[in-house]
């Protein structure tokens, strides 16, 4: 069924929405999750909720992209649902991995305006990855959005782990720059 479609299901408060949404978009969902919660249970839960989520969104909201609406939820959830269970050692570790290896680049947001700014270093990241080929811009989301695994990304693209590793420690190191040369963050 098409994107629209069944977004339309969710503006006329059709109780198919949601099991449409699960049949195109569950394992998509359930991936994301999963990479960031490393359980079967928790990564379920959090599917679940993306659809309440989605079913208390639209209406008044109606999303571009049905999959990347899903997606930021599911992401959303999953990484709330990780913090309160204050998973340190959980699983493969793939999130924290992540986390740390961005810590370096990304500025931290512990006052009000850095919070306002939040939307200003989005829109600084996204220019940054349009700048990369494609391949690069991939490997990075794959990393840093879904926390897939190096080894996952990997098998994905072909390439040794140690490739993965240097393309995502170069981009890293790029975007770092761009945040000095767009004032985000200051070289010392």
């Amino acid at each position: 069924m098409e994107d629209a479609r069944i977004i339309d299901l969710y503006w006329e408060r059709a109780e198919t929405a949601i099991e449409k949404t699960s049949e195109k978009y569950g394992s998509y969902c359930y991936a994301i999750a999963y990479n960031i919660l490393a359980n079967n249970e928790d990564a379920a839960e959090s599917v679940n909720d993306t659809y309440l989520c989605a079913w208390n969104s639209m209406p008044p909201h109606r999303p571009n992209s049905l999959s990347t609406f899903l997606g930021k939820i599911t992401r959303r959830i999953a990484i709330d649902k990780w913090r309160g269970l204050n998973a340190v050692k959980r699983g493969s570790g793939e999130t924290i991995l992540a986390y740390n290896e961005l810590s370096d680049c990304i500025p931290s947001h512990h006052s009000v305006e850095q919070e306002v700014e939040a939307a200003d270093l989005a829109e600084i990241i996204r220019d940054f990855l349009m700048r990369l080929s494609q391949t690069e811009r991939r490997v990075f989301i794959c990393r840093y959005w879904y926390f897939d695994s190096i080894t996952d990304i990997s098998n994905q693209f072909n390439f040794s782990e140690g490739k993965i590793k240097m393309m995502l420690h170069r981009t890293r190191k790029r975007l770092m720059k761009y945040f000095v040369e767009r004032g985000v963050i200051y070289d010392c």
